[in-house]
């Protein structure tokens, strides 16, 4: 097996539930509720986790089992609550982890060669065990949903941990941001137009293939490996300019009209649809930026800059009267994390070209003209500003309040959770073989 196949099947080992070892001999170990856990589970759980890296805590013939078992009580109680997994979160979801293996490995048939499995077959495996992953952190939010937690609740639980093990929070910043996009000549869009005419009338005409064309000059570089195919996707997955003709089209031998979106100029071919999804191929086309163009943009920020250092304007109220970054225009230009949805970033959570700007300036300090490749894959210009400054620091109530209620949530949660368990032990028949039971559990509610 060469390396490039062997790292794409531990990615499969990590991502399904479909795998199998055809050498154990099967057996039934436990069985909780109407379902068993066989011994094959078991392994073929040990199997991932070693390709994961995750070391267990004790014997895994021990642990293993009674994770599954965890999870077949979430589900069971699932059934009872009626708890059902969202169907097209769940084929959303499929969809993407298929198309990132396709991606992974170069096409469908490579992937169904390889695994030795049709597409459809991979799929289903999948759609199970997101839907069971859904359905259980769905029952886990239900049960500790009508949790509430107080101010004097979060102090005492901040006063109960040890000083030494009051965990520090890392240095973090607020920026705001003004961007400006250079324009974009006439002559310039109508050139990218005229291209992608001329491959629609090729593809309509049979002298070339859609997928050809994409490949070789699309700039969607990801979907273009694939001949410009995006793979299953619902509406809302897709920009609203793009789904709507997509969505609209019905014959596979057709090719679109030219649709601009904020990526660009594409034209769109079907490939299929599912009920409300869509398989489709595009060809997006970026109309080039002139020099001047970009030279007009930086000297139009130079001025901008140059008002709010003379105090002309403040960097606040320049922000709708000049950025074009639509996210943080309506926001003074502070940026979202949207790792965390919180205005504070740790300085590698920032992009790049921001977090060289902003690196040597203090609190209210305003960066130089930078250019930047925004989240549209665009070149733009921008200045920024540094709101604030957080100093690492050992988590205090005064100033870090959320974080210490986020871990007191977390602690009730938990206790919640495994209170349940327990109860629930006493509720579901669970009977374990012979050879299985020789174990120190978390929970020792298992054995009755």
């Amino acid at each position: 097996m060469n390396r490039r196949y062997f790292g794409l099947f531990i990615l499969w080992l990590l991502t399904s539930a479909g795998f199998s070892q055809n050498n154990i001999i099967d057996e039934v170990a436990w069985i909780v509720g109407d379902e068993a856990i066989l011994k094959s589970d078991v392994e073929d759980y040990r199997q991932k986790l070693r390709y994961e890296g995750t070391v267990l805590e004790g014997d895994p013939y021990c642990v293993i089992p009674e994770q599954i078992a965890l999870q077949k009580l979430y589900l069971d109680q699932a059934k009872i609550d009626s708890v059902y997994a969202d169907e097209k979160s769940v084929n959303d979801q499929v969809e993407m982890r298929i198309n990132y293996l396709i991606g992974q490995i170069g096409s469908k048939e490579k992937l169904e060669e390889y695994f030795g499995q049709k597409i459809s077959d991979l799929r289903e495996d999948l759609r199970e065990m997101v839907s069971n992953q859904q359905i259980i952190q769905q029952m886990q939010r239900k049960l500790v949903s009508n949790v509430k937690i107080t101010p004097s609740e979060v102090v005492s639980f901040y006063k109960s941990i040890p000083s030494d093990s009051i965990p520090m929070v890392p240095a973090q910043v607020e920026v705001q941001i003004i961007a400006i996009e250079p324009a974009v000549s006439k002559e310039a869009i109508d050139e990218v137009k005229a291209k992608l005419r001329d491959f629609q009338k090729r593809v309509e005409e049979g002298q070339s293939e859609f997928s050809t064309l994409a490949i070789l000059y699309s700039e969607d570089t990801e979907s273009a490996k694939h001949g410009g195919e995006l793979g299953f996707m619902g509406k809302g997955q897709l920009v609203p300019e793009f789904a709507n003709v997509a969505f609209s089209l019905t014959d596979v031998k057709r090719v679109s009209k030219i649709v601009e979106s904020e990526f660009g100029y594409h034209i769109i071919q079907l490939i299929d649809k599912q009920g409300d999804r869509i398989n489709c191929r595009h060809i997006l086309l970026k109309p080039k930026v002139s020099l001047v163009e970009k030279n007009a943009a930086k000297e139009r920020l130079d001025s901008v800059l140059l008002a709010i250092n003379n105090k002309e304007i403040s960097f606040e109220k320049a922000v709708p009267l000049y950025s074009m970054d639509k996210s943080t225009k309506n926001s003074e230009g502070l940026m979202t994390n949207s790792k965390t949805g919180s205005s504070k970033f740790q300085m590698q959570e920032l992009p790049s070209e921001v977090a060289k700007a902003i690196y040597n300036l203090n609190a209210g300090e305003v960066s130089g003209v930078f250019s930047m490749v925004d989240s549209k894959g665009k070149e733009v210009y921008a200045i920024a500003k540094v709101k604030s400054i957080q100093k690492a620091h050992k988590a205090t109530v005064e100033s870090d309040y959320m974080i210490i209620k986020g871990a007191y949530q977390l602690k009730k949660n938990q206790e919640i959770l495994e209170n349940w368990i327990h109860e629930k032990q006493k509720e579901i028949y669970v009977k374990i073989d012979e050879k299985w039971r020789s174990c120190s559990f978390k929970y020792p509610g298992w054995i009755k």
